[in-house]
């Protein structure tokens, strides 16, 4: 129509120079080109960007949580015309609140979700199956993330996830105070087991008293990667998995194998000799300032976790090589909702978060001015640590800058843990748990009655670990651990 009107134009002009008609003026088949129309064409008001709904986890809206978001809308409103609603499950609601949303039915465009839901939220029909949309609406998303992780999401041959491309392998550190490494004089690089921690956590609580506790747990955050050398198959049921280095690939209740049983000892021994806070199997937020934690990581790891923790230094050791499973690869995801009426949209949010250093830096670090400044353009300072949603649930590390107290080829070490990482014997492996909903529901249920207990050191193991499995037997655990055999002997003894 624009280019009708134009030529209009142009033949009025012709006509009254009293100069040759140029072709194509004249009106065909009784066409209008009216001043109307065409000011209707031209004028037509571009799209309004959508706000998506997109539920992530961390510890908390910060004071500033809007005014960031906002900072981040008009970002990407400009950029591919897409804006989000930033909302946030913490760290001791935040499995409820997605079983919650996810069973009501409640509208979101966006969640976060992990190894401990992802198989069972794709069962319910949460997620909406991306396989094809993935490459169509955000190529350079789907080429940026590596095969492997993309292979590690697939259920039944089809993707319903974006894998957050990052420390995808796992690595765990313990991590120690550097004022009470100095006072009492640790050997960190040689303190690696649980042997080696019990007479460092007795002397630090015989030095500091009472009130102190070398091992501060929560019942949502209890001594993290206890359990890393069975791989839970993406179930998200601890209880059971498969050895990571078992090439016969045996299914086990995991909590009576000699070295988890000799954890959990040590663990309830901790805990009677008040090194364990006695609050911890009721505790839903971590203290900070923690004396002692352990943590999956990364090189310079450090830098984060003393700014979030309020202390001036943090001294660290690697305790175990990196490691991929199936769980691991899930262990951050972000999944698009079946109901979602911009699954297009949310995918070229997702896009712009791993390809976009400007947006992924305001995700990771908060609001610039006020959370954190540039000190170079690939490393930022962080200026609070109230900035609440975790950032490994949001996108790639490798298109952020890093801390200025962390190393500049911090991500570049990261990608060589990657590399470096040794595979579960049953990597590759997901199962179908359709027929299995019931007794994982049940047996999940059952291993919540005791789990904060036993795991934060409270119950004594020799005692609830048989009476967790004959109750976990009655829930149907046997079920579970023979229909999984079943389809593990099926794809690897062929």
């Amino acid at each position: 129509m624009k280019k009708r009107r134009f030529l209009s134009i142009l033949c009025a002009a012709a006509m009254i120079a009293a100069a040759a008609v140029l072709p194509g003026c004249q009106q065909n088949g009784g066409e209008s080109s009216s001043p109307a129309s065409a000011a209707g064409s031209a004028s037509a008001a571009p799209k309004e960007a959508p706000t998506l709904t997109w539920w992530v986890i961390g510890g908390g809206e910060s004071p500033n949580h809007q005014e960031a978001v906002d900072k981040m809308n008009e970002y990407t409103a400009e950029k591919i015309n897409v804006k989000i609603d930033l909302k946030m499950g913490t760290w001791d609601n935040w499995n409820d609140k997605m079983d919650q949303i996810v069973n009501s039915g409640e509208k979101f465009d966006i969640m976060f979700t992990n190894n401990t839901k992802y198989v069972k939220q794709v069962d319910l029909g949460a997620f909406a199956d991306i396989t094809d949309q993935v490459q169509q609406e955000s190529p350079d998303l789907y080429k940026f993330i590596p095969e492997k992780l993309w292979e590690a999401v697939k259920i039944d041959g089809k993707i319903y996830s974006v894998p957050t491309y990052k420390d995808s392998s796992i690595t765990q550190y313990w991590v120690f105070d550097d004022k009470y490494v100095q006072k009492y004089k640790i050997d960190v690089a040689n303190t690696k087991t649980f042997e080696a921690l019990d007479p460092v956590f007795t002397k630090i609580k015989q030095g500091e008293g009472k009130n102190v506790y070398p091992l501060s747990l929560t019942q949502g955050d209890a001594f993290a990667g206890m359990l890393n050398d069975y791989d839970d198959l993406t179930v998200g049921f601890k209880p059971i998995g498969v050895r990571i280095d078992d090439t016969n690939h045996k299914v086990v209740y995991t909590l009576e194998q000699p070295d988890v049983m000799s954890m959990l000892k040590y663990l309830h021994k901790w805990y009677q000799a008040g090194i364990i806070n006695p609050d911890a199997p009721t505790k839903g937020t971590p203290s900070k300032g923690r004396i002692f934690f352990s943590a999956q990581g990364f090189p310079g790891a450090e830098a984060g976790w003393q700014v979030n923790e309020n202390v001036a230094k943090y001294d660290t050791v690697q305790v175990a090589k990196p490691l991929y499973t199936n769980s691991t690869i899930q262990g951050s995801l972000n999944a698009i909702s079946a109901n979602s009426d911009h699954k297009a949209e949310a995918l070229k949010y997702l896009q712009l978060v791993n390809t976009d250093q400007k947006l992924r830096d305001m995700l990771q670090y908060g609001e610039e001015g006020k959370d954190f400044e540039y000190v170079s353009p690939k490393v930022v300072k962080r200026l609070t640590n109230t900035w609440g949603p975790a950032g490994y649930s949001e996108g790639t590390f490798f298109d952020m800058a890093t801390l200025s107290d962390a190393p500049a080829d911090q991500w570049e070490q990261v990608k060589k843990l990657n590399e470096q990482a040794i595979s579960s014997t049953s990597l590759g492996f997901t199962p179908d748990i359709s027929n299995l909903s019931t007794e994982i529901t049940n047996c999940t249920t059952t291993f919540a009655k005791y789990s904060y207990e036993l795991l934060t050191g409270a119950s004594d193991p020799e005692k609830m670990v048989p009476q967790i499995k004959k109750e976990l037997e009655s829930a149907g655990m046997d079920k579970i651990i023979s229909e999984l055999q079943t389809q593990l002997d099926a794809q690897f003894k062929k």
